[in-house]
């Protein structure tokens, strides 16, 4: 993600020699509070706006649970597990946190399974789980949209990985519609290389749809940095971030009866704001109500459906995604090197939540 801080080093991430799944393995990197005791408070809310305080109480704070990690990504509820699952993109594994119990090892590895040692961010990005309740990853390393079965020996199954004959540059986030097609974004973070530009293929950024029966279309690749997406409540629209310092924004797009999209219009620019708090538009999630919640410069940015800016949650960190959590009325927020949540008086959808 453009939005992270500029590492001072490379890290050589080799693949583990088994996945490892759903186990409790403890982490030094991660701190948590105890299940009764809150967490110290991250950041500040701005209030823009006097509708924020029907969606943020006015006594609300955000509470950092867990610390001390890289670069987190890619949050999504487990709602069978009672747990967040999140990507540690540079060290190629998925976190989980649970009440009580703190932060543990889900998945290693996440984005990259090759046999050759890289550096960059080989780790697995956005995370979201099917109808069926089946773990989906956006994998940097592997350059692919890819299954996790996590029973027994754990493994991937490729669902995409190339546009006609190309190999995609890195997926980044993605989401389900509720008929089973998934969309995703493809821009080139996790390519290596100076200009994140070593083995690219495709000479554009992509913004995707994988139809349940495997048809992949490419919806638009006019945006330079793609990155969170989310529809409206209604699914008659498509949220897309553009991580982009020159054009930092959201659009949206309309969604025809057959899944495409029509021409989009700008929702959202931030670029003034750009280098004068940390971030860029990253990660994004809508409520019930059609509330955008929007990862950005200075952190969470939350929108009406009009698109005015009500307010922000003020992180202080480079804010990489945010996720509904428990029964939804819990906003979980990957920031930078913390792990915060805060609670809503409003709710949002769980991934995969009705699942057998």
């Amino acid at each position: 993600m453009r939005s992270r801080p500029t590492l001072t080093f490379r890290s050589l991430i080799a693949p583990a020699a088994l996945l490892a799944c759903a186990g409790w393995i403890a982490t030094p990197r991660a701190l948590s509070a105890a299940e009764d005791e809150p967490g110290p408070t991250l950041g500040s809310i701005e209030r823009l706006d006097p509708a924020l305080d029907e969606i943020i109480a006015p006594d609300a704070r955000m509470e950092r649970i867990a610390e001390g990690f890289t670069w987190v990504e890619g949050p999504v509820w487990d709602a069978a597990g009672e747990r967040l699952l999140f990507s540690d993109t540079m060290h190629n594994v998925v976190h989980q946190w649970k009440k009580g119990q703190g932060v543990g090892v889900f998945l290693r590895p996440s984005g990259y399974t090759g046999e050759t040692p890289r550096g960059g961010e080989p780790g697995s990005n956005g995370l979201t789980f099917d109808h069926e309740g089946r773990l989906v990853l956006c994998q940097h390393g592997d350059r692919r949209i890819a299954r996790a079965r996590l029973d027994g020996d754990c493994s991937f199954t490729t669902l995409v990985n190339n546009y006609e004959g190309k190999r995609l540059n890195s997926p980044n986030d993605g989401i389900f519609k509720s008929n089973g097609d998934y969309y995703f974004t493809d821009p080139f973070y996790g390519l290596l290389g100076e200009n994140h530009d070593e083995g690219k293929e495709l000479d554009f950024s992509g913004v995707y749809r994988l139809s349940k029966d495997g048809t992949l279309t490419l919806l638009t690749k006019e945006l330079k940095n793609p990155n969170g997406l989310a529809f409206s409540p209604d699914e008659k629209t498509l949220y897309v971030g553009n991580s982009d310092p020159q054009k930092a924004i959201w659009m949206a797009y309309p969604v025809k009866d057959d899944g495409t999209i029509g021409p989009g219009r700008l929702f959202g620019d931030v670029t003034e704001r750009v280098g004068k708090v940390p971030g860029l538009p990253d990660g994004l999630k809508v409520d019930e109500k059609g509330n955008i919640f929007a990862t950005g410069p200075g952190g969470v940015l939350i929108f009406n459906s009009e698109g005015k800016h009500l307010g922000t949650l003020a992180t202080g960190e480079p804010t990489g995604n945010c996720a509904f959590g428990e029964d939804g009325s819990v906003l979980y927020i990957t920031a930078n090197k913390y792990l915060a949540r805060i609670p809503l008086k409003t709710k949002g959808p769980i991934p995969g939540a009705r699942r057998p």
